[in-house]
């Protein structure tokens, strides 16, 4: 679209919120951007409409189509009320829970949902102040349901927010309700669609009883209760970095049993500025330098932190040399299935019915562990929704152990249907008090795991095609994959190729072609080595960018060949980024 014509849609645009029932704040911002030199600010908050997606919405806060604030919060929120009162038009009460973090607006956007809900005759859980998303979760479970909500925007820059939604499992939707209810809320036009007069009666506080349930149930995940006891001064260093694992981090901590957590108190500050940080990510270095630093003082024995809505979880711990490292997501991932099944095996808790759950881009090092231990292991695409949809799927039938992915998430529990740095960081205390016990430090125990079920490494490489010339690029990279895949990659022959797409697998030895079972298909490729290289391609949902996930595997006889099997690792990764030209 040309400027001028693109100025004169957002100007109309603009202008229907100025003659609209519209609040007088939000029009004088617009009037301020209306009649700015620079029509740069009007033009990015009016030019979309911020679209309600699978996973609900994302945005910058601000005034317009484009961004999020009380009228696109209102809209999403409405028409997930008309959703639900067309789905469970049977019951005699539909209810839903509500939960924030700590972001700029996030209480205000989970009041006026809240208002929305009730004055649609819903029944509302509001949490009393900022709460972990996994508590939400669980709320909508304990308390039987039919959905929820989270303000959140995870660990998105200081000017985002978002909402996400949930079914009655707890979990975040998937077909046919989460298109279903985007349909729903893309009919919501008008301003006086949203019915934003609350019934205040239906409205109820909810908090302590919530929090001492969840912590309740999370301590029945604990293993190692006696190693607990014998360490239970264990030196551990957690931040919050701002956010909601504040209000219940510490405390699951303590009724683990551990009574040494040494905080850092510039960000135990709640806050939705985040002024310690840049971003609030706990895979970031840079979000996780005061709390090493602060471990490096007391000489801790793990560093842990969570992302803003407590529902991811990063770790640093001490290596050989004395060093402070951070752990990965797969690496995390792999040393919570490891204790989780070595632990279950011990106490005589596996029958030969159970099962780990990995995305597809996760380390292959998990099935290995759980095919040796006859552990089912299920695969399943990028996001915790899918996670979820195998444990509602199993559900009566087979017992979940664990699940995770590559981005920092974990679930070691099914009274949850989302990833949860809360059990996360009371059961990784454990695994170090465990470890201890042993006379391990956590890196000892992780490079035993690379001994014992094989070394790997993954790298993630992600590469930014901004605007429509830099989408239409990276469709053609993937039709490129696709249509001419590599015959090798880093001098080793691809044996093996999956295309999410077609769900099919094609084995290049013997020529034969299997179905994918997966429950929808998605614009994913993997080429498979002789020497055991993975490799995942993906175009990212939600930026301008088209990711590749790299793992490679070598070879460790004693902890002492760590460093080398590193090296060569790194070697490998370089040459299969120059393979694929990236």
């Amino acid at each position: 679209m040309e400027n001028d014509a693109l100025l004169k849609e957002v100007m109309s645009k603009a202008q229907k919120w100025l003659d609209g029932n519209y609040d007088e704040d939000t029009k004088n911002e617009i009037r301020r951007m209306m009649t700015a030199e620079d029509k740069t600010e009007l033009i990015e908050a009016f030019y979309k409409d911020l679209e309600f997606g699978t996973g609900g919405l994302r945005g910058i806060m601000g005034v317009g189509t484009n961004r999020m604030n009380i009228y696109t919060v209102g809209a999403a929120t409405q028409g997930l009320s008309n959703y639900l009162k067309a789905q469970f038009s049977d019951l005699p009460q539909i209810s839903v829970v509500i939960g924030h973090d700590c972001r700029n607006n996030s209480r205000r956007f989970a009041e006026i949902s809240a208002n929305i809900f009730s004055a649609n005759g819903i029944k509302v859980y509001l949490f009393e102040n900022l709460r972990p998303t996994p508590e939400t979760s669980f709320a909508i479970r304990y308390l039987g349901c039919q959905s929820g909500i989270i303000i959140t925007a995870s660990h998105n820059p200081k000017e985002y927010n978002g909402y996400k939604a949930y079914w009655n499992d707890g979990a975040q939707m998937v077909s046919p309700h989460d298109v279903n209810v985007i349909a729903e809320v893309n009919k919501i036009t008008r301003v006086e669609d949203i019915k934003f007069e609350g019934n205040p009666e239906l409205i109820e506080i909810i908090g302590e009883k919530i929090d001492k349930a969840f912590i309740d149930a999370i301590k029945t995940l604990s293993l190692s209760p006696e190693a607990i006891r014998r360490h239970s001064d264990l030196k551990i260093v957690y931040t919050p970095l701002h956010g909601t694992g504040i209000t219940l981090i510490p405390r699951a901590l303590e009724e683990y049993g551990f009574k040494n957590i040494i905080h850092v108190p510039e960000q135990d500050v709640i806050s939705g500025n985040f002024p310690t940080v840049v971003s609030p990510n706990p895979e970031e270095p840079a979000a996780m330098e005061m709390a090493v630093k602060k471990a490096k003082e007391v000489d801790a024995d793990i560093v842990m932190a969570s992302d803003p809505d407590a529902d991811r979880m990063g770790i640093a711990v001490k290596n050989d040399k004395g060093e402070w490292i951070l752990v990965n997501g797969n690496q995390t991932a792999l040393l919570f299935v490891y204790y989780l099944i070595r632990r279950w095996k011990e106490l005589g808790k596996l029958t030969g019915n159970e099962y780990v759950v990995k995305t597809i881009v996760t380390t292959e090092l998990i099935k290995n562990i759980a095919d040796r231990n006859a552990v089912e292991c299920y695969d399943c695409y990028t996001g915790f929704k899918w996670i979820a949809s195998v444990i509602r799927e199993n559900e009566g039938k087979k017992v979940y152990i664990g699940g995770g992915e590559e981005s920092y998430g974990f679930l070691p529990e099914d009274f949850v249907r989302d990833k949860d740095a809360v059990s996360c960081c009371a059961l990784m205390a454990e695994i170090t008090a465990w470890a201890k016990d042993q006379g391990k430090s956590l890196f000892e125990l992780l490079q035993d795991i690379y001994l014992e079920y094989g070394y790997g490494k993954e790298k993630g490489i992600s590469i930014v095609k901004k605007g429509k010339s830099g989408a239409d690029e990276i469709q053609e990279m993937m039709r490129n994959f696709r249509n001419h895949p590599p015959k090798e990659i880093a001098g080793s022959k691809v044996v093996v190729i999956k295309d999410f797409q077609t769900l099919k697998m094609r084995n290049l030895k013997t020529n034969e072609e299997s179905p994918l079972n997966m429950p929808a298909t998605s614009n994913v490729l993997q080429f498979f080595t002789e020497e055991g290289t993975k490799i995942s391609v993906r175009p990212s949902g939600t930026e301008p960018k088209i990711k590749f996930y790299i793992e490679v595997r070598g070879e460790m006889k004693s902890r002492a060949d760590f460093d080398k099997a590193e090296t060569e690792a790194l070697k490998k990764i370089d040459a299969v980024r120059a393979s694929l030209g990236i």
